[in-house]
């Protein structure tokens, strides 16, 4: 018998359960992997999994695509973005679309690919999209860092990026979602520790677990859940030792306080959540494209018919989007939980027939 079905039948053993379960796992690879490997198939009956705000690029509000596409617009602007941004729609139009009109728009796969970049184009202002979690915070706070120490004048960043407890935290408080316990990310918590996550337990009573993600990590992540759950036990455990620890990662945290202020900030779905943006500190305020620009942080206003910021919040699941599957496809995309490798509606469409 190997592992994965072991962990099946203990789930199964263990949960001793009358009532129906809701489990929640708020990363987006998560969610890709939960679907990929058919996890929810193999689950006890009473045992539901629902996605949470854990896609960086979903929970991006458009205004902050407009803002990109603005800025793309100028002929002394080279706009420099991960991949998966390219597609997400702003109000009027994406970044794709701006780079086919002619606008000088580059896919980068690491952020220090934009001091390259700058090097090579000293009378043009570079602006990095700087969109993800605290995943991806340091290494864009050393990119900056490093334009600094090389005097790149023309380096800029504009801002998206987020913290992930924040978002939890207005989640939790909004009361639209009851759920029995969270699987946390392996990647977020390797940086954060798992000190951040106690809040869940200790006010909510619902208990956490660190978890890989391979599908016997999530696994040993539900089974762990299920375990405290039966038990009527609420803590944060870390089914993920190998690649995080109970403090987190130490250097990573400080480039992050070095290069970033804390600020409010507009999630798809939430709204304006307190504390929850990143922004540049005073000391690197001259990398600020916003400053630079004279923008304003962008701030989310509501997606219309797309339900992408309810999915986002775990209260409906993309099948329940009267747009899913027909007017909005991969193809077509309307959200942007479709377009983004870590989205849902992205996941559900690939993997399941039920659209």
């Amino acid at each position: 018998m190997d592992f994965e079905t072991k962990l099946i039948q203990n789930i199964a053993a263990a949960q001793k359960i009358d009532r129906n379960v809701l489990l929640m796992e708020v990363c987006g690879t998560h969610t890709m992997s939960i679907f990929k490997h058919g996890i929810k198939s193999v689950l006890p009956e009473n045992i539901k999994l629902v996605s949470g705000p854990g896609c960086p690029v979903c929970v991006t509000p458009p205004q902050y695509i407009d803002q990109a596409v603005f800025l793309a617009e100028s002929e002394e602007t080279i706009i420099c973005t991960f991949g998966d941004m390219m597609r997400v729609p702003g109000e009027e139009t994406t970044l794709e679309n701006s780079r086919a009109q002619g606008a000088d728009i580059r896919v980068i796969y690491s952020p220090m690919d934009c001091l390259e970049i700058a090097e090579k184009n000293p009378h043009k202002r570079v602006v990095l999209l700087a969109v993800g979690f605290e995943t991806t915070s340091p290494v864009i706070g050393i990119t900056i860092e490093q334009a600094d120490r090389k005097s790149l004048d023309n380096l800029f960043v504009l801002s998206g990026l987020k913290r992930l407890f924040p978002a939890l935290h207005t989640l939790l408080d909004s009361g639209e979602l009851n759920i029995n316990g969270l699987i946390c990310p392996g990647h977020v918590s390797s940086i954060s520790g798992e000190g951040p996550y106690r809040f869940i337990p200790e006010k909510h009573g619902i208990p956490c677990v660190i978890s890989g993600f391979g599908s016997a990590d999530i696994l040993m992540g539900i089974y762990m859940l299920v375990l405290q759950i039966a038990e009527n036990r609420a803590v944060v455990e870390n089914a993920y030792r190998r690649a995080g620890t109970v403090e987190g990662n130490s250097k990573a945290l400080d480039i992050i306080r070095r290069v970033f202020n804390e600020v409010d900030d507009s999630w798809r779905g939430l709204g304006v959540v307190p504390g929850s943006g990143l922004d540049l500190a005073d000391v690197f305020r001259h990398r600020d494209a916003r400053s630079a620009y004279y923008l304003e942080r962008p701030v989310w206003t509501g997606d219309g018919a797309c339900s992408c910021g309810d999915i986002i919040k775990g209260i409906k699941v993309p099948s329940d989007c009267e747009l899913f599957g027909n007017v909005c496809t991969p193809e077509n995309p309307v959200g942007a939980c479709m377009i983004s490798g870590e989205g849902t509606c992205a996941a559900y469409y690939r993997y399941t027939a039920d659209r």
